[in-house]
């Protein structure tokens, strides 16, 4: 894949004007607000996995509205003392799979929380497990236009609540010391954005590659999915493009991430067609912009990588990265 985009210079200094929506603190309080009306934790059960160094249980947690929403959740087996947790969220058309699949951060000694992804989970992996019981007018296949012509029925609105809601439900579980970090890859890398922002408290943010940055300007510069979904969308449903763009701008974590405060790490791939590199940067490079904060900014780039990122080798940078900041320290019975 070549190089597309701006040169690695620019990327670090680009910073483009937002069009934010004036009342877009007072949308998201709002949402909030009603889905905080319900208790986090819904049911916790522990599951046999067969694995003997992990404990698992199978969460259900309230998330937009207080609709169901499943997630594993995982600790180091043997060890009595409250951990932080570390939240994750999935790439697009993902579920929550197996939790055999979610062994890095127990491993490491964290809790590890893993959010199913309502109405996805059927494109790649083990499936999800979490439908999206509200219904939307004619959309694209797929998920992005699902009500996309109001911020107030629009997919991503779900979506982005049930991942803040997914850090009160990480606050809420057994054996959790309150301490939590929020990460993902892709659209999880922008839920995590996300969720770092609208909970400002979180303890630090790991975003890979992330999804739902600079929107407007994806659709325009790469033809990949799932951005092109909006495109085709709109061209059918021809005229509702101010009432689409009204909607994204609700729900663009780069109008989202100048609220964040915590610590975050970035990856970036210069030659990712999916998530192009200008549109990741537009979020680092507006991070905390708004908050006051003066939170650690680190952003890894990989020149060579299409989507994929950096793979394990961002994930060995994030255990040493997390470890200074946010340090699992457990005792085995």
């Amino acid at each position: 894949m070549p190089l597309f985009d701006l040169p690695l210079p620019a990327l670090h200094e680009y910073l483009p004007e937002l069009d934010e929506p004036a009342d877009l603190d007072e949308f998201w309080a709002g949402t909030l607000d009603r889905a905080r009306t319900v208790e986090p934790i819904l049911e916790v059960r522990p599951v046999k996995t067969g694995l003997s160094l992990v404990d698992t249980w199978d969460v259900t947690f309230a998330g937009h509205d207080g609709a169901p929403i499943r997630a594993w959740y995982l600790r180091p087996a043997g060890i009595e003392a409250d951990l932080p947790v570390v939240v994750r969220y999935i790439g697009y058309g993902g579920g929550r799979s197996e939790p055999i699949e979610h062994l890095l951060w127990p491993s490491a000694g964290y809790g590890h929380l893993v959010m199913d992804t309502r109405g996805q989970g059927s494109r790649w992996g083990s499936g999800g497990d979490t439908p999206d019981p509200v219904g939307s007018g004619p959309a694209a296949p797929g998920s992005m236009t699902r009500g996309i012509e109001s911020p107030e029925t629009s997919y991503l609105t779900r979506l982005m609540t049930d991942a803040a809601r997914a850090v009160d439900a990480a606050r809420a579980l057994p054996g959790a010391d309150g301490r939590v970090v929020v990460t993902g890859g892709s659209q999880g890398g922008g839920l995590a954005i996300a969720a770092g922002s609208l909970v400002p408290d979180v303890d630090a943010v790991m975003a890979d590659v992330p999804f739902l940055c600079q929107i407007r300007r994806a659709m325009d510069i790469t033809d990949a999915d799932p951005y092109q979904e909006i495109v085709r969308y709109l061209a059918v449903k021809r005229g509702r493009e101010a009432a689409v763009e009204n909607t994204l701008r609700y729900v663009d974590v780069v109008h989202l991430a100048r609220r964040a405060r915590a610590d975050t790490l970035f990856s970036a791939a210069l030659r990712d067609m999916t998530c192009p590199p200008s549109t990741v940067f537009a979020a680092y490079n507006h991070y905390a912009g708004l908050s006051g904060a003066t939170p650690s900014k680190d952003i890894e780039v990989y020149p060579f990588n299409n989507h994929e990122g950096g793979a394990a080798t961002q994930s060995m940078i994030q255990l040493a990265w997390l470890r200074d900041r946010v340090p699992a320290e457990a005792t085995a019975r």
